[in-house]
């Protein structure tokens, strides 16, 4: 773990480096370019390749497909436990969606031409549920069942298989209750290319949610125009901003929730409080030995997670709009001054007891969130995401004369003729 102080030599350079952009290095996007050719070119022969080259699981084509029987067992099987978990999760979710929904409307513009949008929900959506070191379960809630909120007919989802084909049946079981209508063992940037462009077995999909790990990210960033996409959500991370009135103990939890994602995660702290900056350091280095993921949290302690000292709360602020942080906990005793400077976080967590895990599991907003810089540019997952926006235009004889004269104007300053006489033909 990295302790900076303003006084510290190489802080102005750590400084510099929390502005951030969301970047793949060469080498993944080299490995990713190949994927997507591969499954183009070859469908489901490459997925099934790249399933057993990546994930260890050797699949035919029947096998990639989970059957309806299997999600439908895994439901009945779970535990009472996490069924009222699954269940209170999903409706707070499905609530929120449901209020974020953008509803049509209508009007006249100054002319007297009827104007409206109108909302659909898309067709066919992919949501991609990341497996690895832990399933899931949640990813599941905060992407399908704000598909199935938002009127989405088909949703369907990839995620990893183990090396013996299976899908963990916690994550089934939330799949059956999120409303996923079709699943396929696939992970990877295989599975993005197979949601885009589509495999003997898969029909390609309109749209693509759901977060991933940089080859999934890539995948997406590189099929956006083939399909729409919905951000370039990466490894977990948390910032924290606090002054004096944080407790240590509550920040250093939270710092070890997101390590414990192990891989790519990240977790920073900044305060202007010296002692509280002392606090946190100590219950990090005293919390994480009483954890069971040792393996994960070793490698992102060590070169994932920064403490920082700042002049004051304002410059952090300016520090945490620079880093765009996926998760932000803010603990001050100014809030009404600080929390109107804070621009691109993907979700922020107002005080002591809001928990970041809250958002992961419960609280309703979508947990999946733009990482790596990428908050500057992009929003979390929101309903109206699954929603395909048309505008509405009529124009009757009269309104169409009194926008004549507009039409007449910008077509001859821009050289077209034609588009200046399909109006005024109407009003001859």
């Amino acid at each position: 773990m990295k302790v900076l102080r303003p006084k510290d030599s190489d802080y102005s350079a750590a400084v510099t480096a929390l502005n951030r952009r969301a970047e793949a290095s060469d080498a993944v996007r080299d490995v990713v370019t190949d994927v997507i050719k591969a499954v183009r070119e070859r469908g489901d022969a490459a997925v099934l390749e790249l399933v057993e080259k990546f994930d260890g699981a050797k699949l035919t084509s029947a096998q990639m497909r989970v059957p309806q029987a299997e999600i439908d067992a895994a439901w009945n099987k779970a535990d009472a436990m996490l069924r009222s978990a699954l269940e209170a999760s999903h409706r707070n979710v499905t609530a929120f969606a449901k209020r974020s929904l953008r509803q049509g409307w209508n009007g006249r513009n100054e002319q007297g031409a009827e104007l409206g949008e109108v909302f659909h929900p898309f067709e066919r959506v992919g949501c991609y549920v990341p497996g690895g070191t832990a399933p899931l379960v949640s990813t599941a809630i905060m992407t399908v069942a704000i598909a199935a909120a938002a009127g989405v007919p088909e949703i369907v989802v990839c995620t990893p298989c183990g090396r013996d084909g299976t899908v963990n049946p916690g994550l089934l079981a939330a799949l059956k209750v999120a409303g996923a209508t079709e699943v396929y063992k696939i992970g990877g940037s295989q599975a993005i290319a197979a949601l885009a462009f589509g495999t003997e077995t898969i029909r390609p999909v309109v749209k693509i949610f759901g977060p991933g790990n940089s080859y999934v990210v890539e995948a997406k960033r590189q099929c956006f125009g083939v399909v729409s996409i919905d951000l370039l959500p990466g490894p977990s991370e948390v910032l924290i901003l606090a002054d004096k009135s944080g407790n240590a103990a509550f920040i250093a939890a939270d710092i070890l929730a997101q390590a414990e994602h192990g891989k790519d995660s990240m977790a920073g702290f900044i305060t202007d409080d010296a002692a509280l900056l002392d606090a946190v350091v100590a219950e990090v280095e005293t919390q994480s030995k009483t954890l069971s993921r040792q393996a994960q949290l070793a490698p992102v302690l060590e070169k994932g997670v920064f403490c920082m000292l700042v002049p004051s709360l304002e410059e952090g602020a300016r520090l945490v709009n620079d880093f765009a942080p996926e998760h932000l906990s803010l603990i001050t005793t100014r809030e009404e001054v600080i929390l109107p400077l804070i621009r691109t976080a993907g979700a922020i967590f107002l005080g002591n007891h809001s928990p970041v895990a809250v958002g992961d599991f419960l609280a309703g907003p979508s947990h999946t969130l733009p990482t790596g810089g990428s908050g500057k540019s992009f929003p979390g997952i929101t309903a109206d995401m699954f929603q395909r926006r048309t505008s509405i235009i009529r124009l009757n004889r009269e309104s169409c004369a009194n926008s004549e004269p507009v039409v007449r104007a910008f077509s001859q300053v821009e050289g077209l003729d034609a588009h200046g006489r399909s109006v005024s033909i109407r009003c001859s």
